[in-house]
């Protein structure tokens, strides 16, 4: 960095952590631009880099990975594996293909040819799922190996079938190091809910399409079978438009793909809660570093009081204190001090109207 860059620069701040450098560097005024010198030795270095504007000037933000990780991908293919199998049993249990007995579905000796070709119906369900889970991971992912930070593929955790639970408790991907600024901090929090919606809206639309007019007496809104009985969903404002748009308000019984895109709405929703390490806790240190803690117990709170509208809020609410273990405030990164660009102020809007959109005031009536 001194031999190609420093004649570029006024002063830089070398910090060395475990698996990169990251270089803060105060570019002279005469290459702010950048300048074509100063463009062409940026081409040239050995990892990634963008622009910050504060108060003393205009700084370059450097960063060089120093080390690989090595990843144990079996370990990941096997849980994605698990979780497919056990999401599939739960979309064909939705679909009516094998009743919902727990133990035809945990007893390997029921499973013969006839119990796999009736769970083939559940792929309407698990594929459609797990793809809104994966882009919502790829998309912290992603954006986190274009920042050079180390950090986990995403893990994906089975969970019990249909009708205790949907056959999965969702995925994860895990921060290995500390994150540079308030920048990197939005963007990779930010990018997992909006690649999440994006792919969960066409689901739940074509879901809808394949989904029927509820024919139980007194029937309302959305639900879906669970094997033994009916599960009375809540509707967000994104639910309640396509369902109007679809089939003029009537109840509806979901297909599995609806199903599937109902509950890609129910996660987005969840993970933008501006609580602990949740993806919104995330979006709201980036905004109000000062305030989040503050802003965090309240809707906390909030959360609590939601239980009394549907119970499934007061099992959230203990989920995130357990994983936040009962501090609510939010781990710092590097740079608290430099500020988001003004450029990542519509990544904040945008995830303040996925949230709007997204809401469930009662995900179970």
């Amino acid at each position: 960095m001194a031999v190609s860059l420093a004649p570029f620069l006024l002063a830089w701040r070398t910090t060395p952590l475990h698996d990169r450098e990251v270089v803060d560097a105060l570019v002279d005024p005469a290459h702010a631009g950048p300048s074509p010198a100063l463009a062409e030795a940026l081409r040239q270095w050995p990892g990634t880099y963008y622009w910050s504007s504060e108060g003393d000037g205009r700084h370059l933000v450097l960063t060089r990975s120093t080390h690989k990780q090595r990843e144990n991908w079996l370990l990941h293919a096997l849980l994605l594996a698990a979780t497919l199998f056990m999401t599939t049993v739960s979309g064909a249990v939705i679909a009516g293909a094998i009743p919902a007995e727990l133990g035809l579905i945990f007893n390997p000796t029921a499973w013969d040819l006839t119990f796999l070709r009736a769970c083939v119906s559940g792929f309407a369900f698990s594929l459609p799922l797990l793809a809104i889970l994966l882009s919502h991971e790829l998309g912290h992912y992603l954006t986190a190996r274009r920042y050079e930070v180390n950090v986990s593929p995403p893990h994906f955790l089975p969970g019990p079938p249909m009708p205790i639970g949907v056959g999965t408790f969702g995925a994860f991907i895990r921060l290995r190091s500390i994150l540079n600024d308030r920048r990197q901090l939005l963007d990779i929090g930010a990018a997992g809910p909006i690649a999440g919606f994006v792919v969960a809206l066409p689901v739940l639309w074509i879901g809808l399409a394949h989904s029927h007019i509820a024919t139980d007496p007194g029937a309302s809104g959305m639900q879906v079978s669970t094997g033994w009985g009916m599960w009375l969903l809540g509707d967000s404002v994104a639910t309640y438009l396509l369902r109007h748009l679809t089939y003029g308000g009537r109840a509806v019984t979901l297909s599995p793909m609806a199903f599937a895109g109902w509950m890609g709405m129910l996660v987005t929703m969840l993970n933008l809660l501006p609580i602990a390490q949740l993806d919104g806790g995330h979006i709201l240190y980036s905004a109000f570093p000062r305030a989040q803690r503050q802003v965090a117990r309240a809707f906390w709170v909030l959360v609590l009081l939601l239980g009394y509208v549907s119970r499934s809020w007061f099992a959230w609410a203990f989920i995130v204190l357990i994983l936040s273990r009962g501090q609510f405030g939010h781990p710092p990164v590097l740079d608290a001090y430099r500020p988001l660009p003004k450029s990542r102020v519509w990544v904040l809007l945008a995830c303040l109207v996925l949230f709007a959109l997204t809401f469930i005031p009662a995900p179970e009536r």
